[in-house]
């Protein structure tokens, strides 16, 4: 995301609330919090290589468990 400046010069006699909403303003036009907000908590995309680790150990546990019910340490539901 390009890095974007947004400036909001007090005018002579304008109180600080009104600044702070035009400034507001200024930014809900722009969709600046919108774009941040929604990179804040992206994930990125698991690699394959993760992927088949993972699937590996399942399977692996998988093979764990049927041999130690073959062997009648755990108990079957």
């Amino acid at each position: 995301m390009a890095n974007i400046n947004v400036e909001i010069v007090k005018n002579p006699g304008e109180n600080n609330t009104n600044v702070l909403r035009r400034f507001s303003r200024k930014i809900q036009e722009l969709r600046l919090m919108q774009k941040v907000k929604s990179k804040r908590y992206a994930e990125r995309k698991t690699t394959q290589r993760l992927l088949k680790r993972s699937a590996l150990r399942r399977i692996a546990k998988v093979k764990d468990r049927e041999k130690q019910k073959k062997l009648g340490k755990v108990i079957v539901k």
